[in-house]
C-alpha cells in the first residue's frame, strides 16, 4: 500500500441537497485528516464542498483550497482553509488541482463536478497521468452517469469497456483503501505540460 499525501475532492457546491450527501462528505474530510492525507477542493466554503473541509478541518487535517477570482464570491471562499489559493481561472484551477494530488475522486455534484471528473479522466485516457480516480456512488447517485457511460461504448464512442480508466466505490469509507492499493503510476505526469 503507498502513502497519500493528497486526495483531490470534485464535489458539489449546493447546499439543497441530502443532509447525507453533506455528511458523507463531511467524513471522507475526517477519514483523510486521520491517515495525514491533505484534501484538495475547489476552495468553497459551501455544499459539498465546505462539508469535506470542515470535516477535515474539524479533526485536524489539511485542505488546500484552490478557487478562480470570479468565483471566490459566489461559492463563499473559505478564506480559512490551510491553503488558500486564488487563480485567474476554471483551467488553472483545475490544472493546480492535478497537479497537487495523488489520487481523485468525485462526490456527489453538479456540471461543475461533471466537468472536472470527465476533464480528469479524460487526461487519464490520454496519458496525461495515471494517478487513482474514483466515483463515490454514494445511494446510488452516479448510476445515470455509469449507465450513459455504458450506452456510449455499446454505441462505438468509447472503445470497450473504462476498466482502468477509474474505479467506483459505494461509499466514503473505501476511498483512501482503493486509492493507495491502486497500481502505482507508471507513466511520467504530464500534467504541468497543460
Amino acid at each position: 500500500m503507498r502513502k497519500l499525501n493528497a486526495l483531490c475532492v470534485y464535489c458539489g457546491s449546493s447546499g439543497q441537497v441530502r443532509q447525507s450527501h453533506l455528511e458523507a462528505a463531511r467524513k471522507l474530510g475526517r477519514l483523510a485528516a486521520e491517515e495525514t492525507v491533505d484534501i484538495v477542493f475547489g476552495g468553497g466554503r459551501v455544499g459539498l464542498m465546505g462539508a469535506v473541509a470542515e470535516g477535515a478541518l474539524n479533526a485536524g487535517g489539511r485542505v488546500v483550497g484552490i478557487i478562480p477570482k470570479h468565483l471566490e464570491d459566489l461559492e463563499v471562499g473559505l478564506r480559512s482553509a490551510s491553503e488558500y489559493i486564488v487563480v485567474d481561472s476554471m483551467h488553472s484551477r483545475k490544472q493546480m488541482m492535478a497537479e497537487r494530488s495523488d489520487a481523485f475522486c468525485a462526490l456527489p455534484g453538479g456540471l461543475g463536478t461533471l466537468d472536472e471528473t470527465f476533464e480528469i479522466i479524460t487526461w487519464r485516457q490520454l496519458k496525461l497521468h495515471d494517478k487513482p480516480i474514483l466515483l463515490v456512488n454514494i445511494e446510488g447517485f452516479w448510476d445515470p452517469l455509469l449507465r450513459l457511460i455504458d450506452h456510449q461504448i455499446a454505441e462505438g464512442y468509447l472503445r470497450g469497456p473504462t476498466d482502468g480508466l477509474y474505479q467506483v466505490v459505494d461509499r466514503v469509507e473505501d476511498v483512501l483503501t482503493v486509492a493507495a492499493t491502486a497500481p502505482r503510476p507508471a507513466i511520467p505526469d504530464k500534467i504541468e505540460q497543460m
